[in-house]
């Protein structure tokens, strides 16, 4: 298994409930796009943004990179915080990152595609925690 394989394993079976309440906001703000996509990035970020935040997924984000750093046996050099560089709200969902000892960990919700120009609403419930090294 790898180390993203292992990251993304723990996070569903540790956070399903945020990831859940993650797609449900997704759902609502793509409720509210004529035809069922949205050419315009201010129609997904700042409602999906709005949305997380009432629904204080924003506010838990920063212990799920924790979480996540944790399963590799590394730790942060500070508490993460729910803003950048730690936490943000983009087109596709939001990302989480965390500089390591050799690498850098980028985790992704991804509940928004784009495609030619158009977001849409990811296919199927969701995909869950995509995990990154770079």
């Amino acid at each position: 298994m790898t180390d993203a394989d292992r990251v993304r394993a723990r996070l569903l079976s540790e956070h399903a409930e945020l990831l859940e309440t993650t797609v449900t906001c997704a759902d609502a703000v793509a409720a509210t796009w004529d035809g069922g996509y949205a050419t315009d990035r201010t129609a997904v970020v700042p409602p999906l943004a709005r949305r997380l935040s009432e629904a204080g997924v924003t506010a838990r984000l920063p212990a799920v990179l924790s979480d996540a750093v944790s399963v590799l046996g590394e730790s942060l050099p500070a508490p993460p915080v729910a803003a950048p560089p730690y936490v943000t709200v983009t087109s596709v969902g939001p990302v989480l990152r965390a500089t390591l000892s050799e690498s850098r960990l980028v985790l992704t919700i991804r509940v928004f595609s784009v495609e030619d120009g158009r977001y849409r609403r990811a296919e199927g419930r969701e995909e869950g925690f995509h995990a990154e090294f770079r």
